[in-house]
């Protein structure tokens, strides 16, 4: 498995539960050659009035966080 793709699966791992309990998650659909994650909210997250705000504060910033080589994050739900 990939490094980078790995980071970012552990990342995720993190808020996972959180987006569980609502009956959601996310999952990545790409890493682009330029470092875009390509991810897609599934389950109840992808049609909750609240995605938006999950996707920025809690999706990006951890992320960002975790994997700073990812440049742009990108939800293909969008």
């Amino acid at each position: 498995m990939d490094t980078l793709y790995r980071k970012v699966e552990e990342a995720l791992d993190t808020i996972r539960p959180y987006l569980e309990a609502d009956g959601g998650n996310v999952e990545v659909v790409e890493i682009t050659a330029d470092q875009t994650l390509k991810i897609e909210l599934i389950g109840a997250c992808k049609t909750c009035n609240m995605s938006h705000m999950t996707m920025r504060s809690g999706i990006e910033e951890t992320i960002r966080r975790a994997v700073p080589e990812i440049k742009q994050i990108v939800s293909i739900n969008s």
